[in-house]
Order: C-alpha cells, then structure tokens, then sequence
C-alpha cells in the first residue's frame, strides 16, 4: 500500500496524538502534517494532491459546508474523513453522495476509527455507525411524514418553505385562499405541529423537502 500524506486539520491536542498514533500504530504512513487554520490548506493542498484530510469541521473556522464542497473541487483527489464531535443530519446528508467524504464522531470506537482510515487510503467512503443511524431514522421519519401527507399537502409545504403567503399558492395552485387555509391546517393536524416554522423544520428534517427549497 503506498503511502499519502495525513493531514490533521483538528485544533484538539489529545485528538491529534490520538489521531498521530493510530495511524502509525496501523502503518498506514509517517507523512504527517498537522495544521491549524483552513487557510493553510489551499497552498499545502498544491503540493500534496493525493493527500488524505481528517477534520473537525465543527471546530475549523468553516461557516458554510460550500466552503468544503469549493475546496474538494479544487482538488478532486484529496479524501476527507470529516471528525467531529456532532454532525448534523442534514450536513451528513448532503455530502454522503460524494464518495471522497468519510464520516466518523469522537465518540467511535477504535474499530470504527481504524476501519475509516483503511477505507480511505483505498479511496472508499467510510461512514461511521452513528451517522448510518442518523440517516436512516431521518429516511423514516422522511417516509412517515411523506405517508401522512397527500400530494397537493406536499407540494403545498414545499411552497409554504419557500416562503409563499396563502394568497401566493391559491393563486399558483388556481384554487380559493380558503381552501389553501384548509390544507395548511391539515398538514399541521396531521404532523402534530402548530405553525409554519413548526411544519418546515419538520419537513426538512424528515426529506419531504430538499434544503434549497427551504426558506424560514
């Protein structure tokens, strides 16, 4: 197995060293770089394209995950194993279809650990146990609201989450303003919530809605 470089974009001491003696204990590599800002990555990145990136993205002065999605394609190559304390559902969502990332919490076992470095020296996506769970309850909560819901109350959310006054779907939908009143008060009834922001969060937790139609 050749050797990449590691580089351990995470500003805890102890999980560095955790981190540094694990992958040396497994002979994985001895190229090591530590770093401590994501504005030194863009320049050690030119010269180790191949390299492999375990980060605390939480930790790591990233505001938005298209700052993340902008560095990978800029250097399609690199792998990342994203390692942080919490990762939200949504964020674990949207990069999973892109197979350069890796997924591991602070709280995975060693095993887990281990197996993610492996698979991605191989350039294989890792994701840990913990993140698989999150994703798939949000696949079921996804569904039962999905089953809860008509098509015309659906497709009445996903313009509620775009932030259309009643007034706005009637006209779009061509029905009365009262009937569009109606609807929203089944869809509340029928997710047990009590308003519009209650309904969209729900919705957007549970996939009945893709993030770029969410507005609130």
């Amino acid at each position: 197995m050749s050797q990449k470089y590691y580089i351990l974009a995470d500003n805890q001491a102890i999980t560095r060293a955790g981190l540094n003696f694990i992958i040396r204990e497994l002979h994985l590599s001895e190229r090591i770089i530590h770093i401590y800002s994501k504005q030194e990555l863009p320049d050690l990145l030119k010269k180790n394209s191949q390299a492999i990136i375990i980060l605390d993205y939480t930790l790591f002065d990233f505001s938005r995950i298209e700052e993340l999605i902008n560095l990978h394609e800029r250097f399609p190559s690199v792998r990342w194993i994203l390692f942080s304390e919490e990762l939200t559902t949504e964020f674990i969502r949207n990069i999973y279809s892109d197979k350069a990332f890796s997924v591991l919490f602070k709280n995975s076992s060693f095993q887990e650990i281990s197996d993610a470095l492996k698979y991605t020296i191989s350039d294989k996506q890792y994701l840990c146990a913990q993140s698989k769970n999150q994703l798939q309850n949000n696949t079921e909560q996804g569904i039962i609201g999905q089953s809860l819901l008509t098509t015309t109350e659906i497709e009445i959310l996903k313009l509620v989450a775009q932030g259309k006054s009643v007034k706005e779907i009637a006209a779009i939908r061509i029905s009365s303003v009262h009937t569009i009143i109606t609807h929203k008060k089944n869809i509340f009834r029928k997710l047990n919530v009590n308003n519009i922001h209650e309904a969209t969060r729900y919705a957007f937790r549970a996939g009945i809605i893709d993030m770029a139609e969410y507005c609130i």
